[in-house]
């Protein structure tokens, strides 16, 4: 599996949808792309922990380019800092992005997975 289209993407509010989410996830082999409802809106994570893999450097890199270009069609964006542009943080094992409303969330998360679900964009080891 390397996609994951929007209305499939999982969301949750507590801690407990949480430890489900990432529960499944680890069981079935897969890292975790999943929304979370926030006080202010709604945060794309992915979670390569479940699988203990990390993603490559030129595969974080692809990710860090394509959250940008999805970023540069949304107004209010402040171009001068690479936290503010991506709109949180891209790491190797996990991440969060932030977005105002559901839908974007959930589209935002489905341009996430093509990277994090594709296995051959995971180093396993340390």
């Amino acid at each position: 599996m390397d996609s994951l289209a929007p209305s499939n993407v999982p969301l949750y509010a507590t801690d407990e949808e949480r430890e489900r989410i990432w529960t499944r996830c680890a069981e079935r082999g897969l890292p975790v792309v999943a929304v979370r409802v926030g006080e202010r809106g709604f945060v794309v994570r992915y979670d390569l922990a479940p699988v203990d893999s990390r993603l490559t450097d030129s595969a974080l890199q692809r990710l860090r380019r394509q959250v940008l270009a999805f970023r540069r069609r949304s107004p209010g964006v402040d171009r001068d800092s690479q936290v503010e542009r991506l709109g949180g943080e891209t790491g190797p094992i996990a991440g969060e992005l932030h977005d105002e409303t559901e839908r974007s969330a959930r589209r935002l998360a489905s341009h996430v997975a093509e990277t994090v679900l594709d296995s051959s964009n995971w180093y396993r080891g340390t």
